[in-house]
Order: C-alpha cells, then sequence, then structure tokens
C-alpha cells in the first residue's frame, strides 16, 4: 500500500505500544490507494477494500489492472482500509457501492438488521494463517495455548478476529481467557511480533511471507488451501468477495452484473495463469522490492481462489456454525443465509 513507508518508519521509530499501532491502522483508513478512471464516462462504483495489497483481495486490483472494469464500461474507484471490518463500515454508511473484505459480515450484518449479499465470491477458503513470534514457538503449539496469550488481528470485529474466537473455543479457550490486540497487517503486524507486542496473530500474504524470510515466526495453522480450510474450521470456508447491499444490488442490475462479469473473467484469468505472471500485472510496489517474494506469497494462496465466483457448497453453513461458536448475537438468531449471497450475477456471467 502506498502507507507502507510511513508504517514502517513509525515501526522503526518505536512507536510500538497498542494504543500507537491501532493509530496507525486508523490514519491509514480511508486512503484512495487508486482509481480506475478509464475515459470518465463509464458507470461510477466505488469500492472498499479491506487492504488492497493483501493477496487475499488480490481480484479487486488485478480486475483493474487487466481492464476488464474499463472493458465493462464501469468507472470504478478501489479505496483501501486496513481491516476488513472498516470496509464493512463503509459500506453500510453509504461512502461506497460494493466492499471487498469477509462475506462473514453478511451474516453478522444481518441479525445487526443490515441486508447484505456476497455478489462475487473470491474464495472457497480463508487464505488466513495463525503466526507464533519465535519467542512463544515452544510454548504455542496449538489453539490449545492461546490461554493467557496476546494475539494479533487486523482489527477488532474483523474477519481475522471472528477466526481466533473460533479457533480458541473450539480447542476449549473462552474468549474472555486471551487478548486480541488490533495490530493491523503488513509492518505494523511484523514489528508487534518481533518486539512481543503480541505473541501470534492471524494474517495473511504478503505479510506471511514476509515474516517467514525474515525468520521472525513460524506458521501455526495454515488457511490458505481448501484442506487447510476443512482441518481447522471442518468445511470450505467462503471468505474474501464482493459484497454489497441487497437494496443497491436489486436497483442497479446492470451495473452490477457489469461487476460480476469482470471479477468473474478474473478469477478465470487467474486460475491459467501463474503466480509470477499474475506479480507482474500487479502495481510495481506491491512487491516492496522483493519480487520473488511477492511471488511466492501469490503462489502459496492462490488455492483459496474460486475459479467462476460461485458460492462453495455448504460454505454459508460452515461460517455459520464458526460465528455460533463464539458470537451471542448469532448463537441466538435465526440466519436466513439464502439472503447472505446471490449467484444470480456470477452465473449470467459465465
Amino acid at each position: 500500500m502506498r502507507n507502507t513507508a510511513r508504517y514502517a518508519s513509525l515501526a522503526a521509530a518505536g512507536l510500538l505500544a497498542l494504543s500507537s499501532l491501532t493509530a496507525c491502522a486508523n490514519d491509514a483508513a480511508s486512503s484512495t490507494a487508486t482509481g480506475s478512471k478509464g475515459d470518465g464516462q463509464g458507470e461510477k462504483v466505488k469500492i472498499m477494500v479491506g487492504g488492497l495489497d493483501k493477496v487475499i483481495y488480490l481480484p479487486a486490483m488485478l480486475t483493474q489492472q487487466l481492464g476488464y472494469f474499463d472493458a465493462e464500461g464501469l468507472d470504478v474507484e478501489l479505496l483501501s482500509e486496513p481491516a476488513g471490518v472498516q470496509a464493512e463500515t463503509a459500506l453500510v454508511s453509504g461512502q461506497v457501492q460494493g466492499a471487498v473484505g469477509f462475506y462473514d459480515h453478511t451474516l453478522d450484518l444481518q441479525v445487526k438488521g443490515k441486508s447484505v449479499e456476497s455478489v462475487v465470491q473470491f474464495s472457497h477458503a480463508p487464505g488466513e494463517v495463525e503466526m507464533v513470534s519465535n519467542k512463544a514457538v515452544g510454548d504455542i503449539t496449538s489453539p490449545k495455548d492461546f490461554k493467557g496469550r496476546k494475539l494479533g488481528v487486523t482489527g477488532l470485529g474483523s474477519s481475522t478476529d471472528f477466526l481466533t474466537k473460533y479457533l480458541a473455543v473450539k480447542n476449549g479457550v473462552k474468549v474472555s481467557e486471551f487478548t486480541p490486540v488490533a495490530v493491523g497487517a503488513g509492518p505494523t503486524f511484523i514489528a508487534a511480533l518481533q518486539k512481543g507486542a503480541i505473541d501470534g496473530g492471524m494474517t495473511t500474504d504478503p505479510t506471511v511471507a514476509t515474516i517467514l524470510d525474515k525468520k521472525a515466526g513460524k506458521i501455526l495453522l495454515d488457511m490458505r488451501t481448501p484442506e487447510g480450510s476443512q482441518k481447522a474450521l471442518g468445511g470450505p470456508y467462503p471468505s474474501s468477495s464482493l459484497y454489497m447491499q441487497t437494496d443497491w444490488v436489486n436497483g442497479h442490475k446492470d451495473t452490477v452484473q457489469k461487476m460480476a462479469n469482470a471479477f468473474v473473467k478474473t478469477l478465470k484469468w487467474m486460475s491459467t495463469h501463474s503466480a509470477a505472471e499474475i506479480a507482474a500485472k500487479m502495481p510495481a510496489d506491491y512487491s516492496q522490492g522483493d519480487k520473488t517474494l511477492y511471488t511466492e506469497a501469490i503462489k502459496s494462496t492462490l488455492p483459496m481462489f474460486t475459479d467462476d465466483g460461485v458460492m462453495p457448497t455448504n460454505g454459508p453453513e460452515t461460517v455459520e456454525k464458526v460465528l455460533k461458536a463464539f458470537n451471542p448475537n448469532i448463537q441466538n438468531a435465526d440466519v436466513d443465509l439464502a439472503k447472505t449471497y446471490t449467484t444470480e450475477f456470477v452465473n449470467a456471467a459465465k
């Protein structure tokens, strides 16, 4: 992201207290990472992404880089927030027409009285990795050891927060028995891990690849593949997606169809090209000066993506099970899963 250098300088200055880390993430909020302007005559759509440089949300920028938005006659502006929960907030407040973030927010929002649906499902696995600091690696060998620990998440109420709580509860640790710490991603996450502000945490590529390259920590759980999702969560876990307010979708079906056309074309393109070819299409600064490491990050995460944008069978049920394990609002609610996603547009795109 454009703020990477700034994050790094803050970390180097020693501002590693939780309040500082959270402030850094908030300072980055609402930054305009890029805008697809084309000839300026297309239909205008603003999309907030929960971290444009995260590989799990790669289809957003890649679609723009491939020119597929322009080809559909769309003028798409991509904005970036450091955490998916902030992208959700931007959507429901009407700042943007779409959000690229985790599907699980649609369930969480439904029980809060907000009608939001996934219209293109990018993935069938979380793409997340639970990392452990070198100092704690001998003491944290499974989520059973989360008790009493400080665990990094991108933001409180984010999908990394949700998944961390589920892994804890599933393994006999109460939500009240560990401390989630909002540390964002990238340099702020890595600095927190190195300085002991967190014992471990959940993050994605390219942060994972950088941690391993710096030998700053080790992998505890890898959920970048369907197999990893099955092992950790008990089924496919639809995560990164384009989701929108249902009323807006119903009132702008032609525009939504064009969005689906563009994204499905990108997912198909990704399924037939190598990680190196994908990396070459992305903005140069996304590699942070190490194209080889960035390519490896994409390669490790590619298995999480669908090739057609369709919601995976039993995926919504897995997500509901995960959220019901720790979220009291959803535990006591009847979620209408059919209203949390639609395949109308991706089926037409095929």
